[in-house]
């Protein structure tokens, strides 16, 4: 018996290649974007304690009330907008869950969904499941004037028509690092102010912003907060990736819809993580001090990478770096990617690879992008490394 796909292109991805590749050539791998260090051990002993106390059965499907209060209190406190903790803020199984759930309950057959690319590769799949149609938009590559990817809100005004149901934004972005400011906001706004437009808001780099500049996240914004799927994870602030701890936060009719999702997809997430995360976060320097941690590291990768062929592009947020390698080879990205663990042993993640068609022209500037979120033993090894190619 054949099945028909639902998600055709979908097949063996470039982040599953270069895994394999940096086992197989016993590579350093600073392409898959997880620290490989561990969490606070105050954190996991939380977590010990809660399973201890009999935290081991289903939570509530919304999530516990206490994690949900220590969200809306740390979102009002940092961007002036208060969330009801009973109607608008739901724990997902990890952001992914999130953007899958809200998509889901938004989007129809035949909706169009305007997708800002280079983007993370989980947006194309969720919006085919619905039924929907990507519009891709790409967002200006760095160039000698301005090292920096930037949103052409302009183009994103022209993609805008009478089936767009909703627009996707990421800030802090990956893979490219860029955050959006408040120009971008304003253009935004402008877009959205008298349309009946969702917004999806992929925040989960939140607290990794650099160089004392402040994460403006959607929620700031009362026009833009009316109108948006607010998302962020716990495994970006606190090292817990595999843990897959995520949260939405939308207005109360968003949410019913996405929750209705959420119950049969996931119906709810591990006790005892959301049980210590509550704890965890009462502490506001488990995430306020968490861009002076990651700032060390993206200064200690940047400095490595000055001595070397590659050129680094400023990275004002999230745990990536890009570096523009057209001094070194004129390959594309993936084959210069794929070059690179093989001969000099260190896995990066081609840029193209975050396009919705990688191998074309438009989608390779000659860049990879490196994750510094790494033990400073295991950068100073890869520095060393790559100062031979």
């Amino acid at each position: 018996m054949q099945i028909t796909t639902k998600l055709p292109d979908v097949g063996t991805t470039i982040f599953t290649t270069m895994s394999k590749m940096a086992v197989d050539y016993n590579a350093i791998n600073l392409g898959q974007g997880f620290p490989d260090f561990n969490t606070d051990e105050r954190l996991l002993n939380l977590v010990t304690q809660a399973m201890h106390e009999g935290q081991n059965q289903y939570p509530l499907m919304t999530g516990i009330g206490q994690l949900r209060e220590v969200i809306s209190e740390k979102v009002n406190d940092l961007y002036g907008k208060k969330y009801d903790v009973a109607q608008e803020i739901t724990i997902t199984s990890g952001a992914t869950e999130a953007i899958m759930a809200a998509i889901l309950a938004t989007v129809h057959h035949g909706d169009e969904v305007i997708v800002i690319e280079p983007c993370y590769d989980c947006y194309v799949p969720a919006i085919r499941l619905a039924g929907g149609i990507p519009i891709f938009v790409q967002m200006r590559p760095p160039k000698k004037e301005k090292l920096a990817f930037s949103v052409d809100w302009d183009e994103v005004s022209d993609r805008v028509s009478e089936k767009t149901k909703m627009i996707i934004v990421n800030s802090p972005h990956n893979p490219t690092g860029s955050i959006l400011d408040k120009k971008d906001l304003d253009a935004l706004e402008q877009i959205v102010s008298k349309k009946n437009i969702f917004i999806l808001s992929d925040e989960v780099y939140e607290h990794i912003v650099f160089d004392h500049k402040k994460h403006l996240s959607l929620a700031s914004r009362p026009l833009l907060a009316e109108k948006t799927f607010v998302i962020s994870s716990f495994g970006k602030t606190t090292h817990t990736t595999g843990w897959k701890i995520g949260y939405c936060c939308a207005p109360k009719e968003f949410t019913t819809e996405l929750r209705k999702v959420h119950q049969f997809v996931v119906f709810t997430v591990p006790a005892p993580f959301q049980h210590a995360l509550a704890q965890y976060t009462q502490d506001k320097s488990t995430y306020l001090d968490l861009a002076e941690f990651y700032q060390l590291k993206r200064d200690k990768l940047l400095a490595g990478l000055n001595q070397t062929r590659f050129r680094a592009i400023p990275s004002p947020g999230t745990y990536f770096l890009l570096a523009d390698y057209s001094q070194i080879s004129e390959k594309n990205e993936s084959d210069f990617s794929i070059w690179l663990a093989q001969k000099h042993g260190v896995v990066v993640i081609p840029v193209s690879a975050f396009y919705a068609k990688p191998e074309e022209e438009n989608s390779n500037h000659q860049l990879v992008r490196f994750c510094f979120a790494k033990k400073d033993t295991t950068l100073d090894e890869a520095i060393e490394k790559l100062m031979s190619v």
